[in-house]
């Protein structure tokens, strides 16, 4: 052991060990991984070892479709078996509403070009997996590439590659502290003190704990999981050709092959937390008493399912622990306020995601950002919020028992939650609001016309849907009222504010008393942002932006400061309403004598709204003449009073998201996490009409270079499908004469168009208005085709009337 490394990986399972393999492989060797037993000693010696493409975040799908491939290659690399089993697999659908939900996957697969998949008939499944009923099947979908591995050969495959390039392996050696000090991290151990660059906390159940050693409070949590290992089943020796991966959705298990016996492995609904703040240090190789009573109701039905087991004994019972973070996806990344500190954590699948952890957190580390968008498992998804005991036990249990229970686009689930209210939350919710939830805050979605009414979840149109249809039509004709407490905030100031935004955002910056949308980007010129930008004057700025990425962009900033500026996070201090539609300009002029009419499209000002100083934007997401109304969140319940009160002889509604992502979609306004991500470039979405070439920008040399070479290969274009009772969401395949041309980005319904609209990144070539497609909707083609910007007032005269 050296006392100086350029980076120090903590955790010798499989993320750890893979972590390691990538920063030597993209050549940083001057590293080392420190293991306080020896590898594998945690989660990874009694994983089951499965691999499979199904995953619900199409990025992280891509990355597990990442780790299959790279197996055989430190296989061959380290000249370690990792016990490579390709069986092939299948999902099994029992209800109707499964096998539509099935269908619908398998068309996502396609769109991010996982080809190996088919759906099959239960007679199918039957002659893949001769041991396994069929009854109660109503399809599946098969997948050439899943199987499963060695665990402990994986682990040491993956330590013995990165040895050949040069990095260090250290076991029986327990991280004792972690010190942050100016130039990184010095790392106390048993056997003695190293000074790093970078420490990455991969310790798996450990993590809690390697958390805390930096001040990090990460929402993780481990949770007992049990599968057994049969005896030797008669019916499978005389295969000559293993079982496939199985995994019953209904019956809450999957299955494989394990020798001439099956490993079925259970996700049960009464699921179980061990040791929440962390596995004692001596634990490693044990594992808890398993407890059948707890697990019957599933145990019956997988035994149901392969009724072999009703015949044959139980050879081993496995009821070890995984560490989970509250949605189910890793902890990724590089933690605010902690330079050189980083996380790989919360890898509940790990030999199935850990090849993808590893790339892309060394690619991060050692280029400043990861080739893939990682955001679904970016630490920086969540927020303080989040390190709370309750709140990580509710939903991480929440997630373990819904790990095969199926979750519609349109279903709210209540675990963590109420979290965060907005002031008027109680008076919204006492005139019928439906909420949903982003980054721990409740927010509205619609207004139900009655106490008693309770939306169906569905993959289709659901029984809100004339709810929505109505509150659309009050923002076109009269007035819509909405909360935007779910906009983020920040406040920029500082002699060295307006230099930083110039080089932050690719945008020229607004004037005094005027916004401006402004694109943010990385220096490969991929999205970090879809902002805007407001002046007010007097050296004081705004940055507003999504809720949810809140953490994700203080980050940014904070990483790229400049002297003389200071950012202040004020989304939870200054809350609001935006008013939109053709009579909102006469609601306020009820209110004020300032110079509302005089207040033009992108303006900002500060007005006297009622008995209230608010800050005012003339902007609309809706597409209609609007003003987004910033008040204090003390005063949030006074100016909900106030406008609903001026407007109701004018036709004031109160509405949702769920309207203004129909609104929206009629001018074909893009979002993040749909049209925008750090996944694209801003010509690929249309944010490069944004950028001032003139200027000096991060991202500007990247951006350049596509523009000069001709622009990108995709870009997003409005479509129109023929639909009938279901809409695209969101990774639907686009087809053009059979061929796959690109992928649905988002979709809904236009109430005030009648049409199924959608938005879609597609090839150049299909590209030109008019061009005929075809789109996949919950499984099923149909016609589509693209059409101009704008389907809703392209001229944009309502905005600026």
């Amino acid at each position: 052991m050296k006392s100086h490394y350029r980076a120090v990986v903590i955790g010798g399972g499989v993320v750890g060990t893979s972590v390691l393999y990538h920063l030597a492989k993209f050549g940083w060797t001057d590293v080392c991984l420190i293991e306080r037993s020896v590898l594998t000693a945690g989660s990874s010696w009694h994983a089951a070892g499965g691999f499979h493409a199904l995953n619900a975040d199409p990025n992280i799908a891509s990355l597990q479709a990442y780790t299959i491939d790279l197996l055989s290659e430190i296989e061959q690399e380290s000249g370690q078996s990792v016990g490579m089993h390709m069986t092939g697999g299948m999902t099994l659908a029992g209800t109707p509403d499964r096998w539509e939900w099935l269908q619908s996957a398998y068309r996502t697969f396609q769109s991010i070009g996982i080809d190996d998949c088919r759906l099959i008939t239960p007679q199918e499944a039957g002659e893949l997996c001769p041991i396994m009923s069929t009854e109660g099947i109503i399809g599946g979908m098969w997948a050439d590439r899943e199987g499963y591995v060695d665990t402990t050969g994986t682990v040491h495959a993956y330590a013995g590659a990165a040895k050949k390039r040069g990095a260090e392996v250290i076991e029986n050696n327990r991280v004792l502290e972690l010190h942050q000090v100016d130039d990184g991290w010095q790392i106390v151990t048993e056997k003695g003190t190293i000074h790093a660059e970078h420490v990455v906390n991969a310790a798996g159940l450990w993590a809690k704990q390697v958390g805390r050693m930096a001040g990090v409070e990460l929402p993780v949590s481990p949770l007992n999981h049990h599968y057994l290992i049969s005896d030797t089943i008669p019916e499978l020796e005389k295969l000559d050709f293993e079982v496939p991966m199985t995994v019953d959705l209904e019956g809450f298990t999957y299955m494989r092959q394990d020798q001439k016996g099956i490993l079925l492995g259970i996700y049960e609904i009464d699921h179980e937390h061990w040791m929440m703040d962390g596995a004692p240090w001596e634990y490693g190789f044990e594992l808890q008493q398993e407890d059948p009573d707890r697990i019957e109701k599933e145990l019956t039905l997988g035994f149901g399912r392969y009724p072999a087991l009703q015949t044959t004994g139980v050879k081993t019972w496995v009821n070890g622990a995984f560490t989970f973070a509250p949605d189910g996806n890793p902890l990724v990344g590089p933690v605010r306020g902690k330079p050189g500190y980083w996380c790989a954590c919360g890898v509940m699948a790990g030999f199935l995601q850990g090849g993808g952890v590893g790339k892309s957190l060394a690619e991060w580390m050692i280029h400043g950002e990861p080739e893939a968008d990682v955001f679904g498992m970016d630490v920086a998804r969540f927020g303080d919020y989040a390190q709370n005991k309750r709140f990580i036990k509710e939903t991480t249990g929440q997630f373990y028992t819904r790990r095969f229970v199926m979750t519609y686009p349109n279903e709210q689930l209540p675990a963590g939650r109420p979290l965060k209210k907005a002031p008027a939350y109680d008076g919204m919710t006492a005139a019928g609001c439906r909420w949903g939830a982003s980054y721990g805050l409740e927010i509205p979605l619609y207004f139900a016309p009655s106490e008693d009414f309770t939306e169906t979840p569905t993959l289709k149109r659901s029984n809100a849907f004339e709810i929505v249809a109505e509150e659309c039509k009050a923002v076109r004709e009269t007035v819509g009222l909405l909360d935007i407490s779910a906009f983020s905030r920040f406040e920029v100031s500082g002699a060295g504010a307006e230099a930083w935004l110039n080089r932050i955002m690719a945008s020229k910056l607004p004037k005094p008393g005027r916004a401006r949308l402004a694109p943010m980007l990385s220096s490969e010129g991929r999205l970090k942002g879809d902002l805007t930008v407001f002046n007010w004057g007097g050296g004081t700025w705004w940055i507003m932006g999504s809720y949810y990425l809140r953490e994700w962009h203080m980050r940014w900033f904070q990483d790229h400061m400049g002297d003389g500026v200071e950012v202040r996070d004020v989304t939870d201090a200054v809350t609001g309403f935006s008013l939109s539609g053709p009579n909102s300009r006469k609601v306020l002029e009820k209110l004020t004598d300032g110079p509302v009419a005089d207040l033009p499209f992108m303006g900002c000002t500060t007005l006297d709204i009622g008995m209230l100083r608010v800050k005012v934007g003339r902007l609309s997401v809706a597409g209609e003449l609007g003003y987004e109304i910033h008040c204090s969140a003390a005063e949030h319940i006074t100016l909900r009073e106030t406008l609903l009160e001026a407007g109701t002889d004018l036709g004031i509604r109160e509405y949702g998201f769920n309207a203004l992502l129909s609104l929206r979609l009629e001018k074909s306004f893009g979002i993040w996490s749909a049209e925008f991500t750090q996944g694209y470039t801003a010509a690929q979405t249309g944010m490069d009409r944004w950028i001032d070439w003139e200027k000096d920008f991060i991202g500007r040399e990247a951006a350049l270079k596509e523009r000069d070479a001709g622009g990108p290969a995709q870009i997003v274009v409005p479509i129109e499908v023929d639909a009938a009772d279901a809409d695209a969401s969101g990774y639907e395949p686009v087809w053009q004469g059979g061929k796959r041309v690109g992928f649905v980005t988002s979709g809904g319904f236009g109430h005030t168009t009648g049409k199924s609209l959608a938005m879609a990144m597609v090839d150049r070539a299909a590209a030109a208005e008019g061009t005929e497609l075809t789109v996949h909707i919950v499984g099923q083609e149909r016609p589509a085709r693209v059409i101009a910007a704008s389907p809703y007032d392209p001229a944009g005269k309502a905005m600026r009337g």
